[in-house]
């Protein structure tokens, strides 16, 4: 069966909104905020590692802050016994009632698979978490991690995949990151109360020290704050990942929230995949290749539109 090309047209578009590409090196564009040497960049610049043991972890920030983009990331996780340890790709503004937008990624006992935990701070505001099992080994191979962020949506990417949509709902009372520009964020620290299985399994500092990957570090600001949604493929792959791969929502957490959930919950769609002849590859190996080539034609098509215009 052939892979799916709902990203050849949605995110095309999507590209196409947002004004300058930023094709990041580390030297230039990111700045080593704290881990007293345990954070390294590598390859010239293309290339940096984080790591953590029981001392400290590490991480950087980008130098530059935005209002609305597309933001890349390629991670290579701590392989093995990494329950306790948290790595993080994510976007924040600074001050009080600060917006956030969070893919964090939750270590594992070996065998287990990661938990990718994303949530949306708006003025301060969070506890919109969703939670994800990966479909493949994070820890095997680099993949991309993309937030889409515009004025209407958020959209969460795995290997161009959505994972995740958080639309504005101001309209509804529902705050939403719109008017702070954000700097990006990295780390890699220890978080044992919480981080596996609810803080019951603790980090096992013997496999120390605990070391994180990140490269290919793209960025297409906005000067524009439009971008469209998933068209009907990109929503149906959403349901998908969502029904096969979610395994918490706060959308549906009436322990959590017995009052009721926040208003934007009753707005999503039933998560309910329906497969059509041609949306997913009866191979993911084949499906991810596919998304490789794809991803990087787009970034060609996006450079000639930028210097045409």
């Amino acid at each position: 069966m052939a892979p799916a090309k709902f990203t050849v047209l949605s995110f095309f578009v999507t590209l196409a909104c947002f004004a300058s590409l930023s094709e990041g090196n580390f030297y230039q564009d990111a700045e080593i905020t704290w881990g007293d040497g345990r954070a390294k960049i590598l390859e010239g610049g293309r290339g940096l590692s984080l790591s953590l043991d029981q001392n400290s972890g590490s991480g950087f920030q980008s130098k530059n802050e935005f209002l609305f983009g597309r933001f890349d990331m390629q991670l290579k996780l701590v392989p093995g016994n990494s329950a306790g340890t948290v790595t993080t790709f994510f976007l924040s503004s600074q001050g009080e009632g600060h917006d956030e937008i969070d893919f964090e990624f939750l270590g594992k006992l070996g065998g287990e698979p990661y938990t990718v935990h994303t949530n949306v701070y708006s003025k301060g505001k969070g506890d919109k978490e969703q939670q994800f099992h990966l479909w493949f080994d994070p820890t095997a191979a680099f993949h991309t991690y993309s937030i889409v962020w515009s004025a209407q949506r958020i959209i969460f990417l795995v290997d161009n995949s959505p994972i995740r949509v958080f639309n504005n709902h101001e309209s509804s009372g529902v705050p939403f990151p719109n008017s702070k520009p954000m700097r990006v964020y990295c780390s890699l620290w220890n978080a044992d109360e919480w981080a596996t299985q609810g803080g019951r399994v603790k980090t096992d500092w013997t496999k120390a020290p605990f070391v994180a990957y990140y490269r290919n570090f793209k960025i297409q600001s906005g000067s524009q704050s439009q971008a469209p949604g998933l068209d009907a493929k990109g929503r149906n792959r959403l349901r998908w990942v969502q029904q096969r791969h979610m395994v918490y929502n706060y959308c549906a957490d009436n322990q959590r929230f017995p009052q009721g959930t926040s208003v934007e919950c009753k707005s999503l769609e039933v998560l309910r995949y329906e497969p059509r002849l041609g949306d997913l590859s009866s191979s993911i190996s084949d499906e991810y290749c596919y998304g490789f080539v794809m991803t990087e034609l787009m970034y060609f098509c996006f450079s000639c539109h930028s210097f045409i215009v």
